[in-house]
């Protein structure tokens, strides 16, 4: 399994970055909550059969990320320039953890729930999965727990796009409104130029 740090510090072709890191307890949501504010960088877009290019990445772009408490998921909501939901990736995960600068990482357990808010969802990754089951890198108990993890993202998330859509909004206008008025600084990170 890879271990991934939510500043997002390699591989996604954008430095320089603020990144916020906070605990949030508000309604609908408890846990921890990420934000990455994209300030330069390629554009880069996925393909989706409804949505169309969906952009991931760019100036502008802004990424809030949500580790709900009790639950293997970790959810990446990406923010178009103009504010409005590009697309959400939804990680699958074994478990949160925190270096010692204090910026979360995550350890990723292959499968991931990919969905937009004009109906694309798509399962990503099982063929994965079923290889690290088949070398031994995660054991039956591990692999049924992802499976499981992935049914009810796809029955939490998935099953009425638009309140997800709703609901992560409010969580962005909250962070946002945090940042703002400063409740929020950012993390100084060796990929932060804050």
């Amino acid at each position: 399994m890879k271990r991934k740090r939510l500043d997002r510090d390699l591989g996604w072709g954008f430095q320089g970055f603020p990144y916020y890191q906070l605990r949030l307890d508000t309604e609908g949501f408890c846990g921890l909550a990420s934000f990455i504010d994209i300030l330069s960088g390629k554009e880069h877009c996925w393909h989706a059969e409804k949505a169309g290019n969906i952009p991931t990445t760019g100036a502008g772009m802004k990424w809030l990320q949500l580790k709900p408490d009790g639950k293997d998921r970790l959810v990446t909501a990406m923010y178009k320039p103009n504010g409005r939901l590009s697309v959400c990736y939804v990680d699958v995960i074994e478990r949160l953890e925190f270096d010692p600068d204090g910026v979360a990482a995550y350890v990723d357990k292959y499968l991931d729930v990919v969905f937009t808010p004009e109906g694309d969802v798509s399962v990503m990754d099982r063929d994965e999965l079923d290889e690290a089951l088949a070398t031994g890198d995660i054991n039956k108990e591990q692999f049924d727990a992802a499976v499981r993890e992935c049914d009810r993202i796809l029955e939490d998330l998935c099953s009425d796009i638009p309140k997800t859509v709703e609901r992560l909004g409010r969580l962005y206008s909250e962070v946002q409104e945090k940042i703002k008025s400063g409740e929020i600084l950012p993390l100084k990170t060796k990929y932060s130029k804050v």
